[in-house]
């Protein structure tokens, strides 16, 4: 049997394991990938999870300690407790240590005034037993800008909750977000959630909330009913031009060719900040509101993409208009890597922690887990991580691809350990990392008195530039053999670095502007794993495993590597010939 079919049928087994399991109601044991937390009412109660920043640097910290959530997110459908045995296969398969999943408005809330939080109950219950943290999706008034998640009585009265209003005074597909009525429902509701979390989750499973769901309208760019054009003709709230900075006035004039694009984002930003707000005067946990995005590199319209939401052209009106906010986070579906990387530049921002709250789940992701966590993310999410059989494709990866998953899966595993340490080290000390871009060229590293680089497509002995371009010589696979390939550097002090990585080689070399004159040489590097919270030792490389910088394959390996230096004479070492 080849490697691939090996792991798609272990795949397949891990499912029907996950199912069998679940449906028999058996205790499931917590992988090594998920974080036990407490669940005796008898000990101190958890200190809520918190966002803390310093020196540019974000962490979430769970009960205490930083933290990276490793996520699984599930299908929009699988929030009912007869999928859970399905979303909970993915998760073991992924080794997530946190589970993304909707909470709608028509489940909690399918008649007027009366609460139905059964599902929360049983999700809560069954993530506690796995040692698996739980961050619930609002999907309330707008999800994918649709009211489709909102109960019927909402979304089938346009009196009391009126649609947006075309030019033309027809009627839009989404909500409006000037609706007060609308608002106010809303937010009962999702008070009455976060009221149920407080009362039946003292051991902090849920860690985080989404507030709604990638915002916004399309095919509009503004609301264009009489309530609406009064707000527009008044002047602009003073929070907002202060934070901007622009003088008062009303929109049109104070914005002038973006006026009906910031006016929609500032309503919708108010909108979903103000639940957020309200959330947290009853459960002060950290809340976010996805985007989907505007791309971030080629010209759109508004109206083209999801106008009023939080792109990134936008993120300082959604900063001043939703404090409540603790992120704006990106939704990533864009495979080709510099549109993804300026995404993680536009959104990884001193006043925005990085979380990657979506992203695709075909072979060209998984190696954006490296670039997303050598940014200081708090967390990265592939999207549809369950064993319910449906697929985003083209979005993701096709349904019977489970290849992928392993890739993803590959990926956590070199962190979960020690993710708490990796944390840690990142907020403390600083991280680093790159993935494969799709030119395949190498990636360079400033690391302070060090630099690296990374490249990729190499043999571990030799460099495939010795060898004359038409040799006939046996080269490494081609790159699209090996899609997952990364590097990730967190800094222990200033001369000590933990490494790993996937299908990628990394070298060391002295910062010259740092340290003049002096070369780079490995004082140790040592193989570790992490175990009852320290970093035991299992091998030295040395050697053949060095004299060609340190190169990781798709076995799960951590380095923990001392750099020293030596006095240069303006040496150069001997370039080999031949093999």
């Amino acid at each position: 049997m080849h490697l691939a079919e090996l792991r798609n049928a272990c795949w397949r087994l891990l499912i029907v394991f996950g199912i069998v399991s679940a449906l028999l109601n058996a205790g499931c044991s917590t992988s090594a990938a998920n974080a036990q937390f407490a669940t005796d009412l008898s000990q101190p109660q958890p200190p809520l999870p918190r966002i803390e920043s310093q020196n540019g640097r974000h962490a979430l910290f769970v009960d205490g300690t930083p933290f990276i959530m490793l996520c699984a997110q599930a299908n929009n459908s699988s929030n009912y407790e007869a999928a859970l045995p399905h979303v909970w296969a993915g998760v073991d398969a992924l080794g997530a240590n946190t589970l993304q999943i909707p909470i709608s408005w028509e489940q909690v809330e399918p008649v007027e005034g009366e609460f139905d939080f059964s599902f929360v109950d049983a999700l809560l219950a069954q993530a506690r037993e796995r040692g698996v943290r739980v961050v619930p999706l609002w999907f309330g008034a707008f999800k994918n800008t649709s009211p489709s998640y909102a109960p019927d009585w909402v979304k089938l009265d346009n009196d009391r909750f009126p649609r947006m209003i075309r030019p033309d005074g027809d009627n839009h597909y989404a909500l409006s977000p000037h609706s007060k009525a609308l608002k106010d429902a809303d937010t009962r509701a999702f008070k009455a959630l976060m009221e149920h979390i407080r009362k039946t989750d003292p051991y902090r499973t849920v860690i985080m909330v989404q507030v709604e769901n990638e915002v916004g309208v399309y095919g509009l760019v503004r609301d264009h009913s009489a309530t609406a054009q009064a707000i527009f003709q008044s002047p602009v709230p003073a929070d907002l031009t202060e934070a901007l900075g622009v003088p008062s006035g009303d929109w049109q004039s104070v914005f002038g060719a973006d006026a009906n694009e910031y006016f929609t984002a500032y309503e919708f930003a108010s909108y979903v900040g103000g639940l957020a707000a309200a959330g947290r005067e009853i459960l002060d946990l950290p809340m976010y509101a996805n985007a989907a995005l505007r791309h971030p590199i080629y010209p759109q319209e508004p109206g083209e993409y999801a106008t009023g939401g939080p792109t990134f052209n936008v993120l300082d009106i959604w900063k001043a208009a939703a404090p409540a906010l603790s992120m704006l986070t990106p939704d990533i579906y864009i495979a080709e890597s510099d549109p993804y990387l300026a995404t993680l530049t536009q959104y990884a921002r001193q006043d925005n922690p990085l979380f990657v709250s979506e992203t695709g789940t075909s072979e060209a992701y998984p190696r954006f887990f490296f670039e997303t966590l050598g940014r200081g993310a708090v967390g990265f999410s592939p999207f549809g991580i369950d064993a319910t059989g449906y697929s985003n494709f083209p979005l993701g990866a096709a349904a019977s691809d489970d290849a992928t998953i392993e890739l993803f899966a590959q990926n956590y595993s070199l962190v979960s350990d020690a993710i708490s340490e990796w944390a840690r080290l990142g907020f403390e000390n600083g991280m680093w990392g790159v993935s494969r871009p799709d030119d395949h060229s190498q990636r360079n590293l400033d690391i302070g008195k060090w630099r690296a680089t990374v490249s990729f497509d190499e043999w571990q002995f030799g460099r495939r530039e010795w060898l004359p371009k038409d040799s006939d010589t046996i080269r490494p696979k081609n790159a699209s053999e090996y899609p997952n390939a990364g590097v990730l550097v967190a800094r222990l002090d200033e001369n000590q670095f933990l490494v790993t990585g996937q299908n990628a080689r990394i070298e060391f070399s002295t910062n010259p502007d740092a340290q003049p004159g002096r070369n780079m040489i490995f004082v140790r590097v040592e193989e570790v794993i992490y175990r009852n919270g320290e970093w035991v030792f299992q091998r030295m490389w040395n050697g053949d495993q060095t004299d060609y910088g340190l190169n990781f394959t798709d076995l799960n390996q951590t380095l923990l590597v001392t750099l020293g230096t030596y006095e240069s004479r303006n040496e150069s070492r001997p370039k080999a010939t031949a093999f």
